[in-house]
């Protein structure tokens, strides 16, 4: 179940947060559960990068190491406990789909009892020899990218999708409107939110992209925000959410407040 949020009412659930075990965030667990009460947060959810399956030894830079998870679990779930008082918090991994690797990434992390997932698509198919979406690329790039986070979205152990908007697309913008209307499209078929993200309005990327959002809200899918915070004090800032805020006036976008997941001790 899903609670329609009126437009300026502020951000109560944020459910994409990172801690320093991705080695380019920083700040203690504890730091981001007292930023988000400070900031009014009722809902606090953790998606670190989840850890990945990779064959041959390799091992990407920006997410956490498989030791990891246990120590991230056992610390969420501690603070869980100590704040329940004051704030919600569930446990979450950020990851992307890469066909050749998902299933044994789902039984690598299916020992620990998580809450969520949410797809947050890096490259245009899988990590190992392939393009990343901050380099984009063209139409042929773009439909790799929307077909991949398709076939992720239509696994159905996605929460919602981050920064759909996130590719650096080099073209025509009726090229960009071909690919991302099916990618819209096949959200609101799977019931799949998509994420405004703050980081990208914090640190002035090339997302939230406006056409993409004017495709959004011509579509009917609903949104939710995300601060994809990577230190304490970026969790619900207030000139982030007036600017997201102004995009989803501007656009007519359906922004959604999400019941939190249930706990599911693991997947």
């Amino acid at each position: 179940m899903r609670e329609h949020e009126n437009i300026g009412s502020g951000m109560k659930a944020n459910y994409h947060t990172h801690t320093t075990r991705c080695h380019h965030a920083q700040g203690t667990d504890r730091e981001y559960v007292e930023s988000a009460i400070r900031a009014g947060l009722s809902v606090l959810g953790f998606s670190d990068h989840s850890p990945y399956y990779f064959p041959d030894g390799y091992y990407s830079k920006h997410r956490m190491y498989p030791s990891d998870i246990e120590g991230y679990v056992a610390s969420l779930l501690n603070l869980r406990k100590e704040y329940a008082s004051d704030i919600a918090i569930f446990i979450g991994f950020e990851a992307e789909y890469y066909p050749k690797y998902f299933d044994k990434t789902l039984e690598m992390l299916a020992p620990y009892p998580y809450d969520y997932l949410i797809l947050g698509q890096h490259f245009t198919q899988n990590e190992i020899g392939e393009r990343d979406v901050f380099h984009g690329g063209g139409e042929e790039a773009l439909s790799r990218y929307v077909d991949v986070c398709i076939e992720g979205i239509s696994r159905g152990v996605f929460f919602y999708l981050a920064h759909p908007d996130v590719f650096r697309f080099e073209g025509e913008d009726a090229a960009y409107e071909r690919q991302m209307r099916r990618l819209c499209r096949a959200a609101l078929d799977l019931h799949v939110p998509l994420e405004i993200n703050l980081l990208g309005i914090r640190d002035k990327r090339n997302y939230p992209n406006e056409l993409f959002w004017k495709i959004a809200g011509e579509t009917g899918n609903e949104v939710i925000l995300g601060c994809d915070s990577h230190d304490p004090e970026s969790l619900a800032r207030k000139s982030d959410l007036w600017m997201a805020e102004n995009l989803i006036r501007k656009y007519d976008l359906k922004r959604i407040e999400p019941m939190a997941p249930s706990p599911s001790g693991g997947r």
